[in-house]
């Protein structure tokens, strides 16, 4: 199980936590709002299991649960009767008898300890009259209940429930502290926390998943391979290899895959960036590809400047008119164009 001191950065939120465990001054609400792999579960995770410890330890000068006791136990197998995870059996919404029957009936149970702690995921998803039920019970709460909302969209709350609780907002990561935790405690290559790093923009659960996610490292080296062969591809050839770079293999449909496409937009961008440093340092120290050397060298000694500048902006040409809902194959097929004239 994660500790505060597992939490990179966030100072804000460490030191209002850690404030009310020391003080016992738990807020009756929260909202801790993040993109997706922010690292928002694991706060409120900790939070609650350290809100029920019954030892809790002073560890680097944080306040931890012990992950000894019985509570904590309970909350690291997932069972502690006091943590409730609010479930909902729509993907796309959480409803008014969901939160009614998981939440505002369920808090006037009293709790086997002397807290009850409510997680709820995806808080955006709830509905106005879930919101509007759920802000009863925010208004008049038991002392021993204390309200975790999860959230992607902060914008998504009424603002009678906004006011109602503490908000945290998660920040971005500073990139050198991120790949630091990737090489130091998941043992990370360096010029795969780099490439991590680059495309997590700030997100520490997103870097993590990079690093760990196999269709990436796939989409990744075949796009460089692309790069790689295409002075030498027939133009007939580029459309094919693009399909099959992007296209999901349980896909029926012969069309780039949105979310690859604009990972493949990124890998390239990224990619033509390494060349234009190298370029101009003649050095692998700044480099996300440095695994690419040899051709990064290659290219770099046969393009000026003003090519890789042309492919610089030829990609960001690119990602506007896919953003503008410009058909992408045929976008893609005429930056793949554009790039060739210009290696």
């Amino acid at each position: 199980m994660a500790r505060f001191s597992d939490i990179i950065e966030q100072d804000q939120i460490k030191e209002h936590m850690q404030n009310a465990l020391k003080t016992d001054k738990i807020s009756h609400a929260y909202i801790i709002s993040g993109d997706t792999g922010s690292g928002k579960k694991m706060i409120a995770n900790i939070f609650a299991e350290a809100i029920l410890c019954e030892d809790k330890k002073d560890i680097n000068g944080y306040i931890e649960p012990c992950e000894e006791c019985h509570s904590c136990k309970q909350a690291l197998s997932g069972s502690h009767p006091d943590i409730r995870i609010v479930r909902h059996e729509k993907p796309t919404s959480i409803g008014v008898d969901e939160i009614r029957v998981q939440v505002c009936d369920d808090v006037y149970i009293k709790p086997y300890s002397d807290h009850k702690i409510y997680i709820i995921p995806d808080g955006e998803l709830m509905t106005q009259q879930a919101q509007n039920a759920l802000l009863k019970t925010l208004e008049e709460p038991p002392a021993y209940t204390t309200i975790i909302i999860l959230t992607s969209n902060i914008d998504a709350f009424l603002p009678t429930i906004l006011s109602r609780c503490i908000v945290f907002p998660i920040k971005s990561v500073r990139d050198d502290l991120i790949q630091k935790f990737l090489m130091e405690k998941r043992k990370i290559v360096d010029y795969k926390a780099r490439l991590a790093v680059s495309f997590a923009q700030g997100n520490v659960g997103k870097a993590i998943l990079l690093t760990e996610n196999e269709n990436f490292e796939n989409l990744k080296n075949g796009a460089i391979d692309l790069l790689e062969r295409l002075p030498r591809t027939q133009a007939g050839d580029i459309s094919d290899r693009l399909l099959a770079l992007l296209t999901p293999e349980d896909s029926s449909e012969k069309k780039p895959d949105v979310i690859m496409t604009g990972d493949f937009l990124d890998i390239l961008l990224f990619y033509t960036r390494d060349l234009l440093v190298y370029k101009a340092e003649k050095s692998a120290d700044h480099l996300i590809f440095a695994d690419k050397l040899s051709y990064i060298s290659s290219v770099t000694d046969k393009c000026s400047f003003k090519q890789i500048d042309n492919i610089l902006n030829a990609i960001e040409g690119a990602r506007g008119r896919i953003r503008a809902n410009v058909n992408s194959m045929m976008t893609l097929e005429m930056l793949m164009l554009d790039i060739k004239e210009n290696l």
